[in-house]
């Protein structure tokens, strides 16, 4: 099940929350960083014994401080135009996450919306594409829970309306 909400991630009682992390894991800003005060300086203290992570790959964690058992750090690719195959990595982003709490047990997860902060990833199309790629997961998971938490009413209005026009897709093939 896929359910869009306006929140804090940091705040959601899930099995894993993702992170919206940059290639060093060591912590920054946006998601990435209240991440990081909320599940306290452990969690430092292991990302840095996991040497980063490449765009589109993803590492786990603990949770430490958060109610979340598991953080899951994804860096998220930055957009250039389009031109540089990061529609696929942030698929791939999506993807990779999903596959990692499975193989972690987890039967929730919580993601922040990947690359449409600092990396300026266009709303509509990192909506379309996330939104896509988790109800497609979820086809062969059916008990996975997956909640989007989306930090303001922009961008829940986006993940609304791809979720819309993906279910009518699947009405139409129906």
């Amino acid at each position: 099940m896929l359910t869009i909400i306006l929140g804090d991630i940091t705040k959601e009682p899930v099995d894993a929350i993702v992170n919206a992390a940059n290639t060093s894991l060591l912590g920054g800003g946006g998601v990435d960083g209240a991440i990081h005060r909320a599940a306290g300086p452990e969690l430092l203290a292991e990302c840095r014994t996991l040497h980063g992570c490449e765009t589109g790959q993803a590492k786990i964690t603990k949770g430490y401080r958060l109610p979340a058992k598991y953080v899951i750090h994804r860096p998220g690719p930055i957009w250039r135009g389009g031109i540089m195959g990061e529609e696929q990595l942030l698929q791939s982003c999506y993807e990779n996450c999903l596959r990692l709490a499975v193989e972690n047990g987890c039967r929730s997860v919580a993601f922040p919306s990947i690359s449409t902060g600092v990396y300026r990833f266009p709303l509509e199309t990192a909506s379309e594409i996330a939104v896509r790629t988790i109800l497609e997961f979820l086809k062969t998971h059916p008990d996975m829970e997956v909640r989007m938490v989306c930090f303001d009413r922009e961008t829940l209005g986006y993940y609304e309306d791809a979720l819309k026009e993906q279910t009518e897709i699947v009405n139409e093939e129906d």
